[in-house]
């Protein structure tokens, strides 16, 4: 018999051995005869208990166990027989060993595919080079026990490294920073579309000796070169690399070739992803404002996140300098996202600017803009919120369509949400609009945003408003300090703080947001009463001459000499002006900024207008002579009348060697 064979009687003793039972058990002659459970190799666990089992049940009785004696796996099975428990014992050794391997490989491949499956799933959602690489590494890596992976992009005849992982930074900055070396396998591999592989340093320094050593500096002693092609085009090069010398076999190999062809199409899809996302982020900044304005009357600062994927938004803000330090706060959102809904966005914004030029009030600028909406089309909305701030009154006027209200943080630290006046989106409203106008003290904190910010799909819109006035209530960079003054750097520093703490809290995760996200902080200044002077003058021809004396007593106050005869002149013009075609009553303004800025208001609805003088009029060149006199000039509706206002540069070293700002 080939198998072991022996049998035991029912006192357990031996009765008979076989020629390979002897081998496992002993001798014949050192076995039968005696009791099973003396010998050596029968010392095994659950051994005996199978065996009266057996016996008892008169039923075969079938194990596995492992001898000491020779370390073997053998399969035993116990069949009883009258007055006899027979022992068949068949070495399973190299089965079982087999079985293992055949287990150890079944349950590789299930992990090598499972692995490839979530590559496959991750390659497919990568959007960008960097997604691309951190899903090859996170997969590809552990397949082959690699420590390292580098991705290369080809630009022309170009090749160049643009991310790596598993290499010290210093390593790959150098890396990046230079071409690769003619002699080196990345080119070999990407001149004829075929992998090299290096096994160790020393296999790195016989086939590439010129570039072995700038190579090795990146701490890695094996490496896989592999070209990424396209329809036969190489678009680039993967490297993944090993900490010891390592042989890849020939399935090895295999597996990453494929594996590298996959890379290959993530990488080309993700470049062109990357580069209409840098021209959609381009076209994006190039329709916001590319630096806000530095105003007497305000300090501000914004900030806008696109939504996540890159797509282009309607979101926008602005801020707009008006006359007489005025200032027009801006922010809208156009409905939807896209290319369509960023071009809106733009001619919103154009025509808010031109229209803000106009000085016209809030709610007749809405009565425009919401026409330029309805030229867009019928699927086109936008909500917006307009703010105007007069610095010498403190007021502030609101036009809101459609858009969340603004919050109001107040010196004493006190926030409130405005209670204003909503009007239905732009598209969607019909004339008239109505207006809101508060009174804010010096300081206040004018926070403005889109729906963005504040609502997403774990947060309504009413939740989120109520976490931004929280952050603002305990934020101390919300609440003016006397340390920061009016437009200087630190108050600017504090804002830009503000706005990154804000989108911090609201908007953690930046990249995944779904809706494009626009904010606009603005921390209100007063003009001091002291620049401000305000005159009311007689009807008729006594009008200009007063004007003057005003004018000149004023100037002399200021320590503004050098002005004198220039505004003089322009405030008599603008009198005479108003004496001669408009009526009354005649009021004369001087507001002393960081332009001197002259203004006569009158009665009259009229608006004036240039005009060349002829050889026979006797009024002179009038508005052609106050354009000239002035940096700048214009005209805007008033509640009881028009205003005519102009500026003027103030001289760079006043007399009083002040700087002339209020």
């Amino acid at each position: 018999m080939p198998d072991g064979f022996f049998a035991v009687g029912p006192d357990w003793r031996v009765l008979y051995v076989n020629e390979r039972a002897e081998q496992v058990l002993g001798a014949a002659e050192d076995t039968v005869g005696h009791v099973l459970w003396d010998l050596p190799a029968a010392r095994l666990p659950g051994l005996e208990e199978n065996c009266r089992r057996a016996a008892a049940d008169r039923t075969p009785v079938d194990l596995e166990v492992q001898l000491p004696s020779d370390g073997r796996w053998y399969h035993v099975r116990l069949i009883p027989v009258p007055d006899v428990l027979t022992f068949y014992f068949t070495d399973v050794t190299d089965e079982r060993r087999q079985q293992e391997e055949y287990e150890v490989a079944e349950r590789r491949a299930t992990e090598r595919a499972l692995l490839i499956g979530r590559l496959t799933e991750a390659l497919a959602e990568a959007l960008t080079v960097e997604d691309v690489v951190s899903a090859a590494a996170d997969r590809v890596l552990p397949l082959f026990g690699a420590s390292g992976l580098a991705l290369h992009a080809l630009d022309g005849d170009r090749i160049r490294a643009v991310r790596a992982i598993g290499y010290p930074d210093r390593f790959f900055e150098l890396l990046a920073s230079r071409d690769v070396l003619k002699d080196h396998p990345l080119l070999d591999a990407l001149r004829d579309g075929t992998p090299r592989f290096v096994t160790s340093p020393e296999h790195f320094r016989k086939e590439y000796p010129l570039s072995a050593d700038f190579s090795l500096k990146g701490g890695k002693k094996a490496w896989a070169f592999l070209p990424l092609l396209v329809s036969g085009r190489p678009v680039g090069a993967c490297v993944v690399s090993f900490d010891q010398p390592r042989r890849l076999t020939g399935e090895e190999r295999t597996l990453i070739i494929a594996l590298s062809g996959m890379i290959a199409q993530a990488l080309a899809r993700a470049r062109l992803y990357d580069a209409e996302h840098g021209r959609a982020q381009q076209l994006q900044r190039g329709l916001l404002p590319r630096a806000l304005p530095s105003l007497p009357a305000v300090a501000t600062a914004a900030r806008y996140l696109p939504a996540g994927a890159g797509t282009l938004g309607g979101d926008w803000y602005d801020v707009i300098p008006l006359s007489a330090d005025r200032v027009a706060l801006v922010i809208g959102d156009v409905m939807g996202h896209g290319l369509p809904e960023a071009a809106a966005m733009g001619r919103l914004r154009t025509a808010v600017h031109t229209l803000a030029g106009l000085e016209l009030a809030p709610d007749e600028l809405f009565i425009h803009l919401d026409d330029v909406v309805g030229d867009l089309g019928d699927d086109f909305y936008a909500t917006c919120l307009y703010a105007l701030y007069d610095p010498v009154s403190g007021l502030c006027t609101l036009a809101c369509a459609g858009h969340p209200p603004p919050v109001v943080v107040r010196p004493d630290g006190s926030v409130h949400l405005l209670d204003t006046a909503v009007n239905p989106p732009l598209g969607a409203a019909a004339p008239p609009f109505e207006t809101t106008e508060v009174r804010l003290p010096e300081g206040s904190l004018l926070v403005m945003y889109t729906d963005g910010v504040v609502e997403s799909a774990e947060r309504d819109i009413d939740r989120g408003i109520a976490e931004l006035s929280g952050l603002l209530a305990r934020d101390p960079a919300a609440a003016p300090s006397a340390s920061t003054g009016a437009g200087g750097k630190d108050e600017a520093d504090h804002l830009e703080a503000l706005c990154d703490s804000l989108v911090f809290a609201l908007l953690p995760h930046q990249e995944h947001i779904s809706d494009d996200a626009a904010l606009l902080v603005t921390r209100l200044h007063a003009l001091p009463q002291e620049d401000v002077a305000v005159w009311t003058l007689p009807e008729g021809p006594l009008a200009a001459g007063r004007a003057r004396e005003h004018v000149r007593a004023r100037l002399a106050d200021w320590h503004l000499d050098e002005l004198v005869t220039t505004t003089e002149l322009i405030a008599s013009e603008l009198v005479g002006n108003v004496v001669r075609h408009a009526k009354g009553p005649v009021q004369i303004r001087l507001l002393r900024s960081r332009t001197l800025t002259c203004e006569v208001s009158d009665g009259s609805l009229t608006t004036p207008r240039t005009r060349r003088a002829g050889e026979t009029d006797e009024g002179g060149p009038g508005l052609q002579l106050v354009a000239a006199l002035s940096q700048r000039w214009g005209t805007r509706q008033i509640p009881n009348g028009k205003c005519i206002w102009t500026e003027q540069t103030l001289p760079e070293h006043p007399a009083d060697g002040s700087t002339g700002a209020g």
